[in-house]
């Protein structure tokens, strides 16, 4: 429900209105949309990992009830004005309603504030604007949604799977032999949010799945790295080519913990369907970890 202090007046949206909801846990943070009725859809987001990415401005204004339709509303809301200003008058009330009365045959609808709750700055900028402001048809207001915003919404939404990485040898490897790399748990490998604002406007964001990195844990004089991996990274087959994994030229035994830290990173580039404004966005870069003891085969040749 919004809430907020005029002169002399209390403004109340009908709490039964959209919200809209993004990517949101202890890790990182995509949008969480209050007071908006901006709605977040699409395979990514939820179920993966964001990157942080956070949206330039964290509030704005959005197109919201015509004048016939915000009267009703406020008219509704007489019992809450008075318990907000008990010592308010009938006349204070009424000249609180003319602000609505005077627009409720106009053309044009009134553009309430909303804000990204997940960006710190996000309330207290939301509290700079005005309550309400009056739009007429075909314009925007100073501050007014975007398509370029909507557009950063979706990608701030964004998430991508996070990768669990196979090998083989899987439980521990040994010096000189290929280790082969790939990625499990990605599933589809494509990944878009769309931001619509219902009636308005919508734009789609999507990453696909491009290529994976590889980072053997230890320095180059210590490893060999395949990085001909394409999307996933190459699942080891009898008789396949060595193109992606490590080869480890020594062991791990007098590193630290006596193993190698094997990090794999997977590289989603991400475009803005139907290039819909002439965004460029860097890569989401998801990465997962594991450690790989290798060892030393010993032999002993006897005459």
């Amino acid at each position: 429900m919004l809430l907020r202090v005029l002169t002399a007046a209390v403004l109340v949206l009908d709490p039964g209105g959209p919200r809209g909801e993004g990517f949101q846990d202890d890790r990182t943070a995509g949008v969480k949309l209050e007071n908006s009725s901006i709605v977040v859809t699409g395979n990514g987001v939820r179920g993966g990992r964001g990157d942080g990415y956070r949206i330039k401005r964290p509030c704005w204004y959005e197109p919201g009830p015509d004048g016939a339709s915000m009267l009703r509303t406020q008219e509704s809301l007489r019992a809450y004005w008075f318990r907000q200003y008990p010592k308010g008058t009938e006349e204070q009330y009424q000249k609180f309603l003319k602000q609505f009365r005077d627009k409720a045959g106009s053309q044009g609808r009134w553009w309430t504030p909303a804000y990204n709750g997940s960006d710190p700055r996000g309330h207290a900028c939301w509290a700079g604007l005005e309550p309400f402001v009056w739009v007429p048809p075909g314009a925007t207001p100073p501050a007014g949604i975007t398509l370029a915003e909507l557009v950063e919404i979706a990608r701030a939404a964004l998430t991508v799977p996070e990768p669990r990485i196979r090998l083989n040898p899987d439980a521990k490897s040994y010096v000189n032999l290929p280790t082969y790399v790939w990625l499990a748990g990605i599933g589809e490998p494509r990944r878009s949010v769309t931001a619509t604002l219902p009636g308005v406007m919508s734009a789609t964001v999507t990453a696909r799945l491009d290529s994976v990195k590889i980072d053997p844990g230890t320095t180059p004089d210590r490893a060999e790295v395949r990085q001909r991996c394409g999307a996933g990274g190459t699942p080891y087959r009898k008789g396949a080519a060595f193109t992606c994994g490590v080869r480890y030229l020594h062991s791990s035994v007098d590193w630290d913990r006596q193993v190698y830290r094997l990090t794999v990173t997977t590289v989603w580039p991400v475009e803005v369907e139907d290039d819909v404004v002439p965004f460029s966005y860097s890569p989401i870069e998801v990465g997962a970890s594991r450690d790989v003891p290798v060892g030393e085969v010993q032999s002993v040749v006897r005459p």
